[in-house]
């Protein structure tokens, strides 16, 4: 049987995200042949081409969103898989883009792991300051348009670090490259608004709104300084791959995983269900 959707685009130089960062993504955990937390990433992409001013395909309904990025890791032969799926708006014009319409990519790599999975390794991070987030609406998406997270992630490189945490213009602690902060003091847990310019994280929005992890925990969303970090007893992070993942290190400072143990046991439950 025919898909239901049009074919990926091949890329040509001409391509408005090469050329302008024209562009929104997704990326997906595939379990076991399913899209997990499916309606929060379809939700949120439809939000991000809106935000970008581009059109949404007739075709694009949540239905047919899951088979596309299903139909791909079945692709690769993969039960278990990372799907990213790419919108850019279609050639035309330079700054002034001649149509609000969408062409997209697709591509998927293996998964070894079905469940989110807790690492053993150290996992050290500091504060990337050479450039800012800017506290606004379109930092909150995901866009083709990453040079901070690039430059940072090089920095972290650099410095022999897993990960850099990366401020807004305000100077507060807004996230990390390829991932949402939490910052935890007791039973109180506290990350970023999204005016903060932080990403709308499916796993972030899911652990503040979850029943079960409410009634152990006191979540809030505000600013968080950096002169915070030091006195936290946990900093934890999330992304739709990794789930939840702990810092270990920042400067002198060691965090305990508490929290991010029983976070990835309940994004576990949920995912099986």
């Amino acid at each position: 049987m025919a898909n239901a959707y049009p074919n990926p685009a091949e890329i040509n130089p001409h391509n408005r995200s090469f050329l302008y960062g024209d562009g929104v993504f997704d990326t997906v955990k595939i379990r076991l042949g399913k899209v997990c937390f499916a309606e929060l990433h379809y939700f949120r992409l439809m939000a991000a081409l809106r935000i970008a001013r581009m059109s949404i395909p007739q075709w694009l309904d949540q239905e047919t969103y899951e088979a596309m990025l299903c139909d791909k890791a079945n692709e690769i032969q993969a039960p278990n898989a990372r799907v990213r799926i790419t919108f850019f708006r279609n050639v035309g014009g330079k700054y002034f883009p001649s149509t609000s319409q969408v062409s997209y990519t697709i591509e998927a790599e293996p998964l070894e792991q079905p469940d989110f999975t807790a690492s053993n390794e150290p996992y050290e991070v500091d504060i990337y300051r050479d450039f800012t987030i800017t506290a606004q609406l379109l930092s909150t998406i995901k866009s083709t348009s990453k040079l901070i997270h690039v430059t940072a992630a090089i920095y972290a490189q650099e410095n022999d670090w897993q990960n850099c945490l990366l401020l807004n213009e305000h100077k507060n602690v807004v996230e990390l490259v390829n991932a949402n902060l939490f910052v935890r003091f007791g039973t109180k847990i506290s990350t970023a608004p999204l005016s903060e310019g932080c990403q709308n994280g499916v796993i972030r929005k899911t652990i503040l709104t979850d029943a079960v992890l409410k009634e152990k925990y006191a979540f809030e969303e505000r600013p968080i300084s950096v002169f915070e970090l030091q006195q936290a007893d946990e900093l934890f992070f999330t992304n739709a791959i990794q789930g939840v993942g702990s810092v270990t290190k920042y400067r002198k400072k060691d965090y305990e995983k508490t929290a991010a143990a029983e976070i990835r046991m309940r994004l576990n439950a949920l995912i099986a269900e």
